[in-house]
């Protein structure tokens, strides 16, 4: 039976692309999504056996979307496309529970020999993807922790692509009160104090691009 798996990707471009290469592959392709938020319905919803994100995706970034799926549909399994080799994107991503991590340069080629490791329990990472953070990470040396929640991540990736207050709370089906009291833990746990900080605190963390 041939491997079921969507595909998330702000770009239609670039899904297209991977879906022409993947369908050559026999494997099906059950859904695609434009956001990280639809990424985490469609798993949802099918259930597939490999969901592909891209890292940056609007209203709920890949490594978010990761984590969420891993909680929705604990047998998928999640690859990561992004253009980042830097550590603490990788390092970061094994913590979410992503499997493979496939550079946006070399994906046409890496994606499937990457669904091919991670449908065998593997983990697969781009070459180019330093090794010495994967042996950090199985010896526990840890980054600093992320002080945020899950949903205060979320709050904090609207913000800072210019949602209000009264967006955020639509968006994520919380009365504006919540969403606001949310606004100001985040602020606290951070010591950031005006939302331009915010904003830059969240492109440190790999949550929205600049």
């Amino acid at each position: 039976m041939p491997l079921r798996i969507i595909l998330a990707d702000d770009h239609l471009i670039v899904r297209q692309g991977l879906r022409s290469v993947l369908e050559q592959e026999a494997y099906t392709v059950l859904g695609e999504a434009g956001d990280g938020r639809e990424a985490l319905r469609l798993a949802q919803e099918l259930a597939p056996d490999v969901a592909v994100l891209d890292l940056a995706m609007p209203l709920l970034n890949g490594l978010d979307a990761a984590r969420e799926i891993r909680r929705a549909s604990p047998q998928t399994k999640t690859i990561l496309l992004t253009m980042h080799t830097e550590d603490p994107y990788v390092m970061e991503a094994l913590r979410a529970g992503v499997k493979g991590y496939v550079l946006k340069t070399q994906a046409a080629q890496d994606l499937v020999q990457a669904i091919k490791e991670v449908s065998r329990g593997a983990m697969y990472l781009s070459p180019g993807i330093s090794r010495t953070v994967v042996e950090a990470y199985l010896a526990k040396s840890e980054l600093p922790p992320d002080p945020l929640t899950s949903r205060e991540r979320e709050v904090l990736q609207l913000i800072a692509e210019g949602k209000t207050t009264k967006e955020v709370a639509v968006i994520l089906g919380v009365s504006v009160k919540t969403a606001e009291s949310h606004r100001t833990r985040i602020m606290g746990k951070l010591e950031i104090h005006e939302t331009a900080s915010l904003v830059r605190y969240a492109i440190r963390r790999g949550l929205v691009q600049p």
